[in-house]
């Protein structure tokens, strides 16, 4: 049985390309020191010499690191770190660590203009459902209106009140009349209050 196997990437493919080369650094161009660590880490960093200090001589920088115990790793580590600060003395914006910043910096961009641009649509369709459901509030009162306009006529007609006085409420206007919202208030009182108006509008006639 065969087992295919893919190599693991750290890094985007594309982004690698795009990075220029390490500057090289050979020995005779460095002085390196192995010093004892300070700070937390126990004995094992501040007893032993496991920090790594190096030097420059073209350019005359210093690197110092002593992050872990192993001074195999610290040694990689500060010249990879020499080996930034370098490229940015030389290549300037063209450097890797510029160019890893400025891709950072648009991601971080990229994903918060997502991010807003799906805050705005759930603004819009909260905004919309909240549209709807007011248009459904109006038909109802509309409804409310009618029905109150029905029974106010069909009261008049059952309590002795003449069809003319009716015809005077509705002279000028028809329903559209009855419609308005001022007089539709002073129609949903009691039917005292219809009499009321009723009269009124005859001694306005």
């Amino acid at each position: 049985m065969r087992i295919l196997t893919r190599p693991l990437h750290t890094s985007h493919p594309l982004l690698s390309k795009s990075l220029p080369p390490r500057v090289p650094l050979p020995d005779s161009d460095l002085i390196e020191n192995f010093l004892k660590g300070s700070g937390p880490g126990g004995q094992k960093i501040n007893k032993t010499s496991s920090a790594v200090q190096l030097k420059h001589i073209p350019t005359g920088i210093v690197v110092k690191y002593q992050d872990t115990r192993s001074r195999e790793i610290n040694r990689k580590m500060a010249r990879r770190i020499l080996q930034d600060r370098i490229e940015e003395l030389q290549l300037g914006e063209d450097a890797r660590t510029r160019v890893r910043a400025r891709e950072k910096s648009k991601k971080k961009a990229s994903k918060e203009k997502k991010a807003r641009r799906k805050y705005r649509a759930l603004e819009e369709k909260k905004a919309g459902a909240e549209g709807e459901k007011g248009e459904e509030g109006e038909d109802v009162e509309e409804w409310d209106i009618e029905g109150g306009e029905e029974k106010i006529e069909g009261g008049g007609l059952e309590k002795g009140g003449d069809a003319g006085a009716l015809q005077e409420v509705d002279r000028g206007g028809s329903r559209d009349r009855l419609r308005d919202p001022g007089l539709c208030r002073l129609m949903a009182k009691s039917r005292e209050d219809q009499r009321a108006l009723i009269a009124h509008n005859r001694v306005d006639a």
